[in-house]
């Protein structure tokens, strides 16, 4: 385990060298989580959207699902990471950075409203914007509260 210290000293820049500040060294295994977690999450949401394709004027089901489901995971693994769980250095990136970042998908979402913006669905792509924007705050919520609610054993 490390501290937030040594964590931050990771962070910090190299020191000069002939006068040039030299880039911070990355953890090739916190890299590597990441790589594994995005991969992982981008898989499940390209499969979800090619087994259930939509038009244009229709909800995107498959993308506001992983977007929400992506925001739950997400408020789920920070709070329990952060509050309930010894520190580690591979599971926030591996969990939060990577699968939930890999899973979730604002560009796709953007491209999604354009599209029903160009078929002059505007209601429609108002609707799934706020709608997206409203429950993926609301995962959030849900479930930071949960792992919240959760009482912890003593021995």
């Amino acid at each position: 385990m490390r501290s937030d210290l040594s964590a931050a000293a990771e962070l910090s820049p190299a020191p000069r060298r002939s006068g040039r500040l030299a880039l911070p060294r990355a953890d090739r295994r916190e890299v590597a989580a990441i790589f594994v977690g995005g991969a992982l999450g981008t898989l499940a949401r390209a499969a979800l959207a090619e087994a259930f394709p939509h038009s244009a004027t229709s909800w995107p089901w498959p993308t506001f699902a992983v977007n929400i489901v992506a925001a739950f995971m997400l408020g789920y693994f920070v709070t329990r990471l952060q509050e309930r769980l010894p520190l580690s250095s591979y599971r926030r990136p591996l969990l939060g950075t990577g699968l939930c970042g890999g899973l979730s998908t604002f560009s796709t979402m953007q491209v999604e409203i354009v599209k029903m913006l160009d078929a002059h669905a505007w209601g429609l792509a108002a609707g799934y914007a706020a709608a997206s924007i409203a429950a993926g705050y609301a995962a959030i919520q849900l479930a930071t509260a949960l792992v919240r609610r959760v009482r912890l054993r003593v021995g």
